[in-house]
């Protein structure tokens, strides 16, 4: 008898294969936690453990990697874009001062290739494994007809948990706090329409070489920097140290930087405090751009800032770069009153402090 669904484009043989060829790397984020293992239609999370807190508030997150897996997709590579969806999801947890206890994801695709599903599910579970966030469930789904034979998007959502008493955020930032820049590994995942908007306009390739980078594609496929097992380490190590945390992620280093301040504050950032690695200096120069244009787009460096007590910003850096991350005081907070020319204010919906980018980038 015939196929009609596998006639149809959706392959479900296929499907199962790459459920088997993931099982073992999702299994092994599975903790005492997690119920009822691997296959069920919904993740089972223990969660009796809250009894011991006063006020648990659980924290969520989702989003997905963006047009970055155009590159995997052009090199046919897929083991590092799985760690970008968990960098972009659960490095978001972490930013109220939440565990991140479980994850799922969820792959829409044109067709089924089992070596290339299992690829990035492994990649999402390694990441897992290294945040300490369980990998409950996902979902793959092909859409023939919507997407191409060799399409895919990638998504997902984590749930995490922080005692009330315990939560970060602008209401903790005073003035004098000092704002530490932690660095990113280049790119992350935002901003990569204008990335390949640029290569395709000077005739670049994913596969070409440049001097300064090597392999473009390998260049910017660098994945995202998982920035959540150093910084719960410092909030254990240094209880009150750090006020507010931000990821930076779309929207660039100000915006992101001004959505984790009060109202009423600023902050003057100092450019000179870092050199943005070659990545970025290539691209703009290819785009013809300066830096200064791209600060709404790119990271340029910094993956997350801390904003941290003065006394204890030394200790923060210290701890951060023990964890092999380099991190530096890039400015500190400001109350007093003062002109806000220049200044961004207000990201998202929020109504934060202001931030300023000053001076010029080191060389």
């Amino acid at each position: 008898m015939s196929n009609k669904y596998a006639e149809a484009g959706v392959d479900t043989a296929a499907g199962d294969l790459a459920v088997e060829l993931m099982k073992s790397a999702v299994s092994a984020t599975h903790g005492p936690s997690v119920v009822g293992g691997f296959g069920g239609f919904a993740g089972l999370f223990d969660v009796s453990f809250l009894k011991q807190y006063d006020r648990p508030l659980l924290a969520t997150s989702t989003d997905g990697v963006g047009t970055k897996v155009a590159i995997a997709q052009a090199l046919d590579k897929h083991d590092t874009i799985g760690q970008d969806l968990v960098g972009m999801v659960v490095d978001d947890i972490v930013v109220v001062g939440a565990r991140p206890l479980f994850m799922t994801d969820y792959i829409a695709c044109g067709r089924v290739v089992p070596a290339r599903i299992a690829d990035i599910v492994k990649g999402i579970a390694l990441a897992c494994s290294e945040t300490g966030t369980a990998l409950v469930g996902g979902e793959t789904a092909e859409h023939p007809g919507l997407l191409g034979p060799d399409d895919y998007d990638v998504a997902g959502a984590a749930v995490g948990v922080v005692e009330a008493s315990k939560a970060l955020g602008p209401e903790l930032v005073v003035d004098g706090d000092v704002v530490v820049a932690i660095a990113s590994s280049g790119l992350h995942s935002n901003g990569f329409s204008l990335v390949r908007h640029i290569l395709g306009g000077a005739g670049v390739g994913y596969t070409d070489t440049s001097s300064d980078l090597g392999s473009w594609g390998e260049a910017l496929l660098v994945p995202t920097r998982l920035y959540t097992t150093p910084l719960l380490g410092v909030i254990d190590e240094l209880p009150g140290a750090i006020h507010s945390l931000s990821h930076v992620t779309g929207g660039g280093i100000a915006a992101n930087l001004a959505r984790v301040l009060p109202i009423g504050s600023w902050v003057e950032l100092e450019r000179s405090t870092w050199s943005p690695d070659p990545v970025f200096r290539v691209l703009a120069d290819l785009g013809s751009m300066t830096l200064e244009e791209t600060e709404g787009t790119w990271n340029l460096g910094i993956g997350m800032f801390a904003v941290v007590a003065a006394d204890q910003a030394a200790a923060v850096i210290a701890s951060i770069e023990a964890a092999g991350i380099p991190a530096w005081e890039a400015g500190r907070v400001g109350t007093g009153e003062r002109s806000l020319a220049g200044f961004e204010q207000g990201a998202k919906g929020v109504n934060g402090g202001a931030v300023r980018l000053s001076g010029k980038y080191a060389g």
